[in-house]
């Protein structure tokens, strides 16, 4: 082959490399990603409470303690762009929130865990379930390193409690855990009335809160990073912190959420939150297919 066609061959092949077309992966959240907070009947707030993401009710219209609410580095009070009370935004929200919630509640079971403990454990992506309640008291280590893209869903058949100073870690994430999920369903079993969730006063959680019923954080209790979305009841907040992108904000504490945007799996549904670039498909087998040929025709070049 002449030195100019290999060349060629080469650039063409480091431009396709470079300017592969990417889409935006999903998250099955929807529009739900872009809260960090929402409630159904209400939002209260006491103390001095920090959002990185979104705060919403809906079907209802009460959110109190604004005055002490801070959302995306702006009192709420100041912030109504941030704020959604019964807008279109908090409709589709919920919308979506509980789409997910029959989703992932509809996903095969991996291991049931009814009447243990999680604190102490070290778990491997997959679908945890238990038959009523949930308790968490110490450290529960999620770990990503066997399936780095992988998803975390508790399926609680009625509530889940932290004891004070419990912690959810979630380690081992690389470049593919971009795509990795941490969902925690109340209610499975129970249905409305049961499905509700406590965070112990100091608690350090992750992933994504999706309650049929009331999500209550005690005093200083944080979710680093991910979501408090009730579907059906109220969210209570004591001086709380919560971030929906850890990439974006971990407000100090060294905690990564590995480009997730909040254990969600994907960009942010308005595009501008973070996002996970997938090339397409049929371009990475263009790509492929065109390596491929320029290293057989290389291997000809060399062998003359």
């Amino acid at each position: 082959m002449k030195p100019k066609s290999f060349i060629f061959l080469v650039i063409v092949a480091f431009v396709t490399l470079v300017y592969t077309p990417v889409v935006l992966a999903a998250s099955i959240l929807g529009t739900a990603q872009d809260f960090a907070v929402l409630g159904a009947s209400s939002v209260t707030n006491t103390s001095t409470t920090t959002l990185w993401g979104d705060v919403g009710v809906s079907p209802l219209t009460s959110i109190t303690g604004q005055a002490t609410l801070t959302v995306n580095g702006i009192n709420a009070l100041s912030n109504p762009a941030d704020v959604h009370i019964n807008d279109a935004a908090a409709q589709g929200a919920q919308a979506d929130a509980l789409a997910a919630y029959n989703t992932l509640k509809g996903q095969p079971v991996s291991q049931t865990l009814t009447g243990q403990d999680l604190g102490g454990k070290t778990l491997s992506p997959g679908v945890y379930f238990f038959q009523t309640t949930a308790a968490l008291n110490g450290t529960l280590t999620l770990d990503l390193s066997s399936d780095p893209g992988g998803q975390f869903v508790f399926q609680i058949g009625t509530a889940l409690t932290t004891g004070s100073g419990a912690e959810v870690d979630v380690i081992n994430g690389d470049s593919l855990s971009a795509l990795s999920g941490v969902y925690w369903l109340m209610g499975v079993t129970g249905g409305l009335g049961t499905g509700a969730a406590t965070l112990g006063s100091s608690t350090v959680f992750a992933g994504n809160i999706l309650a049929l019923d009331t999500i209550a954080l005690d005093s200083t209790a944080k979710i680093l990073c991910g979501r408090a979305i009730s579907l059906y009841k109220d969210v209570t907040m004591i001086g709380n912190t919560i971030s929906n992108d850890n990439t974006a904000q971990d407000f100090g504490s060294g905690r990564s959420d590995f480009g997730s945007f909040g254990f969600s799996g994907g960009s942010g549904s308005n595009g501008g939150n973070g996002g996970t670039e997938v090339p397409e498909p049929a371009t990475m087998l263009l790509l492929g297919s065109g390596l491929i040929g320029l290293a057989g025709l290389a291997r000809r070049k060399f062998k003359k």
